[in-house]
């Protein structure tokens, strides 16, 4: 990757979904990191804050409704590779499910939305959850 004074950093914010023990992936397709699996999320819009962000997006991915978005931790991801060459924070918020059945509300972007227990996470995962899980976080 070159370097160039004019790029930045994007800043995205992961969504860690807690159910009954149970935290909910999807399958990513057509964006970097096609075919792996990752939280609801996305970019961080200008002038809002980390909450609402959170609220935004798992609404829009996954119509699925969740309370109380806590700050836990962001990791550093530098996606090398022809097809990648981006480098995004990511910002992680723990929210609690409160009800919606998951639904693919962007089938452009996700393949599927499952329910995984933590100690079972599927493979491949998505870069900054590997980050996330090198940190030590744990539910």
């Amino acid at each position: 990757m070159q370097s160039n004074e004019k790029q930045r950093p994007k800043v995205g914010v992961g969504v860690i979904i807690v159910n009954n023990d149970k935290v909910l992936l999807g399958k990513r397709k057509n964006a970097h990191g096609n075919g792996t699996w990752a939280f609801p999320g996305g970019h961080l819009e200008f002038g809002e804050t980390w909450e609402a962000c959170a609220l935004r997006e798992t609404e829009e991915e996954v119509g699925v409704k969740i309370s109380n978005p806590l700050f836990v931790v962001a990791t550093n991801d530098i996606f090398t590779g022809e097809d990648e060459g981006k480098h995004y924070v990511t910002i992680y918020l723990r929210a609690e499910y409160l009800g919606g059945e998951p639904e693919i509300k962007e089938p452009e972007k996700w393949e599927t939305w499952e329910w995984f227990d933590w100690d079972a996470l599927p493979k491949p995962l998505f870069l900054p959850i590997e980050h996330l899980l090198a940190s030590g976080y744990r539910l």
